[in-house]
């Protein structure tokens, strides 16, 4: 099987410049490519993770990654995928959140060997933020039509709320950063995902016009469950990267409860594990399926966070469903005694407070579904207290449905 070969079957693949040029390229040559990467957070997402997961995957068939850290396309924004204007972030904002990218990023990909293709690390703050806007204009800006660009996904359902000026300069920046890979790098393809399609044939073309030569691009299929919706999203926000922001229990326990249905394909996309072994996984029902969701959020935790936060998460899941109580990888709130009222703390508090709950509303309605548990006693009234002399004797523990467990610790 070839690598392409390989890419389609693991769903990755979403649409091409060329399938056929690119299959052979990636088959006979050392490919140097490059993905973008915007730093409007303070952490990559999941969302990310299968980008960063590919160029590993292309990485270690011999190819050589960039990538790119938006320094300078995060000052604008980029409307893919927006209904509204993104959030102005300062120069400074952008620059730290850049720089929490790259520990996540050396998890995955190999920046340090001094192997052939290492992977190469830029910022196109470095040449974006230095450009005259005239000369920018001359050079890079005749070569795009408005009209073309209207046609666009990202500009065209952006036109009944308002798109702003600032906006519409993203196309041609991150073509430039294309044409300035390919010159200085030697970059030949762009991947991405497939919501960045527009964008990128954009700097494809740019190459072409400018430099008289092809470049070529392919884009991913999203990470999607299978009802169509992004996956990352809970009721405690994003799933990051970072263990500060999303505990590395919680990311484990992400992985180990999404739907049946999405098992298999995400295990295709997000991990290293054969074709072959996941065709026997593929068989697999029941409990059978359950160990095989152990094995998914093992592999990714362990990808992220390392082998130890893995094993930890991995022996705390099951101390927890297997009711031994060991607690010391369960994700944890502390609170204080000024939480206190004089008849204890609401449990709605406690949902609150540990982000189990986003809202007093929503914490009311898991109450009144049966959803919520403090000590093994199910809790059937939102009014319900739990004095301070319980979490004096020891931490409490938060069950919500039947796999999310949360302790509360008392400072």
């Amino acid at each position: 099987m070839t690598l392409f070969e390989e890419l389609k079957s693991r769903e990755l693949v979403a649409q091409t410049t060329d399938e056929k040029l690119i299959s052979e390229k990636l088959e006979k040559e050392c490919v140097t490519f490059y993905i973008g990467f915007d730093p409007t957070a303070d952490s990559l997402h999941i969302g990310h993770l299968l980008a960063i997961v590919s160029m590993a995957r292309l990485q270690r068939a011999g190819h050589k990654p960039i990538a790119l850290i938006g320094g300078g396309t995060a000052m604008v924004g980029d409307p893919s995928g927006r209904s509204d204007m993104r959030q102005m972030l300062t120069k400074e904002q952008i620059e730290y959140n850049g720089s929490r990218f790259v520990g996540q990023m050396s998890a995955i990909l190999d920046f340090t060997s001094d192997k052939p293709n290492k992977a190469i690390l830029v910022n196109n703050a470095d040449w974006l933020l230095k450009l005259n806007y005239i000369d920018f204009l001359r050079e890079i800006g005749a070569h795009f039509s408005v009209n073309r660009m209207l046609t666009f996904e990202c500009y065209k359902s952006r036109m009944e709320k308002g798109l702003s000026f600032i906006e519409f300069n993203y196309m041609p920046m991150q073509s430039y950063d294309f044409l300035m890979l390919f010159r200085k790098y030697g970059c030949t393809m762009e991947f991405g995902g497939d919501d960045q399609w527009s964008n990128i044939l954009g700097g494809t073309e740019l190459i072409r016009r400018i430099e008289g030569t092809d470049a070529n691009a392919m884009t991913f299929n999203l990470l999607l469950t299978a009802e169509g919706k992004k996956m990352g999203k809970t009721a405690k926000g994003a799933v990051w990267l970072d263990p500060n922001k999303t505990s590395p229990y919680d990311f484990y326990q992400y992985w180990r409860n999404i739907d049946d249905a999405d098992v298999i394909k995400t295990m295709k996309m997000l991990t290293f594990i054969p074709l072959e072994q996941i065709a026997d996984y593929e068989k697999a029902t029941g409990s059978e399926l359950n160990a095989v969701k152990e094995t998914l959020a093992y592999e990714i935790t362990k990808m992220i966070h390392g082998k130890e936060a893995a094993d930890g998460c991995l022996t705390a899941a099951k101390a927890l469903f297997g009711g031994t109580g060991d607690l010391e990888n369960m994700p944890f709130t502390e609170i204080t005694r000024e939480d206190f009222d004089a008849d204890g703390i609401e449990v709605l508090k406690l949902l609150t407070l540990s982000k189990l709950a986003p809202s007093r509303g929503e914490g009311r309605r898991l109450i009144e579904q049966g959803g919520i548990s403090v000590d093994d006693d199910k809790i059937t009234s939102f009014t319900t207290r739990i004095p301070l002399s319980v979490f004096e004797k020891s931490n409490v523990i938060v069950k919500k449905g039947k796999k999310i467990f949360h302790k509360i610790i008392l400072k």
